[in-house]
C-alpha cells in the first residue's frame, strides 16, 4: 500500500498510510514532543493514536486541486480521478498554508525537509 510524510512548516509531523480497510495518520512520536508542535487540521488533533477512515480524511482531500487544475493533473500523469491518494501524492507536494505530502518512497530520516 501507499504512504505518504504529512508535513508541516517543512516538518515531518506524521504518516499517511493507504491501507486495506481504509487510510490510517500517524502523528510520529518525535514531533508531537516538540514544544512547538501543531496539528495538521483542525480535525487531526495531537494525538499518539492514529486516526483510521474508511475514506481519505477531508482535510488531506481538500489539499487535492479541483477544477480545470486537477483536470490537468488527471491527464499528465494519467490517474483516476477516483484515486485520492494517488492525486494527492502527486499533487500536494507544494500546497497553499502550511502542510505539504510526499510520497514515502523518499522518507527524510531528519524529520525535516
Amino acid at each position: 500500500m501507499r504512504s505518504a510524510q504529512v508535513l508541516m512548516r517543512d516538518q515531518w509531523a506524521g504518516t499517511l498510510a493507504e491501507t486495506v480497510d481504509g487510510f490510517e495518520f500517524t502523528y510520529r512520536p518525535d514531533y508531537r514532543a516538540n514544544a512547538d508542535a501543531e496539528a495538521v487540521s483542525l480535525t487531526l488533533p495531537l494525538n499518539e493514536r492514529p486516526y483510521r477512515s474508511k475514506v481519505l480524511f477531508p482535510f488531506f482531500d481538500g489539499l487535492i486541486p479541483e477544477g480545470w487544475l486537477l483536470t490537468v493533473a488527471e491527464k499528465s500523469w494519467k490517474l483516476d480521478p477516483r484515486d485520492r491518494m494517488g492525486l494527492l501524492l502527486v499533487c500536494c507536494k507544494d500546497c497553499i498554508g502550511a502542510v505539504s505530502i510526499e510520497p514515502m518512497d523518499n522518507p527524510k530520516a531528519d524529520g525535516e525537509r
